[in-house]
């Protein structure tokens, strides 16, 4: 079965051809932060079909996006990770992540899953409010595990591990979600054990601090 065009020369129409099918851009999304393996793309991606998530895989290789390779250490897991040009679509994702944030959320929104919710982080960033900031916070969302930079007004958020950190912060991504765009106070969160900080505390208030005040989730 041929793919389905647009048949249009307009460069919005070809870039439909190859990454607007259903699916696909969440797809994209739960790769923009670092590898991952088939069947983690499954559990991130609780409501796609596995035909289709294969589907949409043979997809993104075929277009040049992504590719299939193999980590290094015990095991040598087979991961699917974009190409360069797959990571040229993380501005197009973020614009989109903020035009969606000020939809209506649907009746029984599903909790983000972590990627999801780390890629809203960089969508709701606040660079003003992180002039003059460094820190580094390895952030825990469930089974996931990121390293937070904050430089002088950039942020950066990827799944290599780094030991160098001034912080961990460890949640899952609702409660993570209360507390930046809810009103969830930091300190019941952490009565309550559903978030660990450890290490600085000034670089978690930090990081905590950068971020817009309301959120409406992102995919």
């Amino acid at each position: 079965m041929s793919k389905r065009t647009y048949d249009d020369s307009c460069g919005i129409a070809r870039a439909l051809d190859l990454v607007g099918d259903r699916w696909t851009l969440l797809v994209v999304r739960e790769l923009l932060l670092g590898p991952k393996r088939y069947t983690d793309l499954q559990a991130a991606l609780r409501r796609i079909a596995p035909d289709i998530l294969a589907q949409r895989l043979r997809d993104l290789e075929a277009g040049g996006l992504a590719e299939r390779t193999e980590l290094a250490g015990p095991g040598r897991a087979r991961v699917y990770r974009l190409t360069g040009r797959g990571r040229e679509l993380q501005p197009v994702l973020l614009a989109l992540g903020r035009f969606g944030s000020r939809l209506p959320l649907p009746d029984h929104p599903a909790e983000l899953s972590p990627d999801a919710t780390a890629v809203a982080l960089l969508t709701v960033f606040r660079p003003e409010r992180a002039a003059g900031v460094s820190a580094r916070i390895a952030l825990v969302l469930g089974i996931e595990r990121f390293t937070v930079r904050l430089d002088d007004g950039r942020l950066s958020i990827d799944r290599e591990p780094d030991a160098d950190h001034d912080a961990l912060l460890e949640t899952t991504p609702g409660v993570l979600t209360q507390v930046l765009w809810h009103g969830l106070p930091t300190e019941d969160a952490e009565a309550s054990g559903r978030l660990r900080i450890s290490g600085d505390r000034a670089a978690v208030d930090a990081f905590l601090g950068v971020f817009s005040g309301r959120l409406d989730p992102v995919g």
